[in-house]
């Protein structure tokens, strides 16, 4: 009975956390008021503004977190209401994000990094097809295969980026469009050739230690695989592969905890060890 009681309120303190975090930004985008609202930071002298990729990057790495919770239905009553509230709100944030009309509308066309965060977007459909996909007006459907097919025009970089393309496709196929198996087979074969060893992947064909084993390369491998893995021999035979290196990553990665409860400050973007 105890433990019951611990896991119940652990349960309720991750839920709480993950609200506060989108709460603001999921509303403010279901209400067509995001980028009226939302403040925009970045260096004055920054390669490459983040301001026109800021809205879709929201969008794609809000979903594709919380995505498995919406998907699943639960016994627990209050727990279930918030669930159906903000898919709710999912979809409407879909709607305002893909609508060429709406004032929300965000950039799939203009530089690098609309593939980016096209990709989160689209995992995070694919991790929630009912409530993400199955549940959104044809209209909508519509815009959001016309927004991520806009980014088939972006070459993505010789590293990780090679799963944001091979995430779109997947998508593509789950939903029933016209796909290309070469962009996830070409993404495949090199993440193969970049495995490095004790559930460690390499970013391209260096190492980087840092979280992207974490946030990108593991997951996309394994929910890519999930999704298309039966339409090819070469994809089948790599799945449990892919599953038994995640597996020891998720140990590793386990034992980084600190006693404090968090990630140890390593490698490229800090910040994304608190989406580890």
């Amino acid at each position: 009975m105890l433990k019951m009681n611990l896991e119940s309120e652990s349960r309720k303190y991750w839920l709480e956390t993950m609200l506060k975090i989108v709460d603001v930004p999921l509303r403010a985008l279901a209400e067509k008021k995001l980028k009226k609202t939302m403040p925009i930071e970045t260096l004055p002298n920054y390669k490459e503004s983040r301001s026109c990729f800021a809205h879709l990057e929201l969008l794609g790495r809000i979903l594709s977190g919380i995505a498995p919770w919406l998907e699943v239905k639960t016994d627990n009553e209050e727990e279930e209401k918030l669930r159906q509230k903000y898919a709710v709100l999912a979809r409407q944030a879909i709607n305002a994000a893909t609508d060429p009309n709406s004032p929300d509308y965000v950039n799939f066309k203009h530089g690098a990094q609309p593939i980016v965060d096209a990709a989160f977007l689209a995992h995070g459909i694919l991790r929630a097809p009912i409530e993400l996909w199955e549940k959104l007006e044809p209209r909508v459907k519509k815009n959001v295969i016309d927004g991520l097919k806009a980014t088939k025009s972006r070459k993505p970089g010789f590293c990780n980026w090679l799963l944001f393309s091979a995430m779109i496709e997947a998508l593509f196929y789950k939903v029933g469009e016209e796909w290309d198996p070469m962009r996830i087979d070409y993404a495949l074969r090199e993440h193969e050739q970049w495995y490095l060893g004790d559930g460690m992947y390499g970013d391209g064909p260096t190492f980087h230690w840092d979280y992207y084993n974490s946030y990108v390369i593991q997951p996309m491998l394994l929910d890519i695989l999930e999704t298309v893995a039966l339409e090819d021999p070469y994809w089948r035979e790599m799945r449990p592969k892919v599953i038994k290196r995640a597996v020891r990553y998720g140990e590793i990665q386990e034992r980084l905890i600190s006693p404090e409860g968090t990630f140890p400050p390593v490698g490229r973007s800090l910040a994304y060890r608190f989406g580890a």
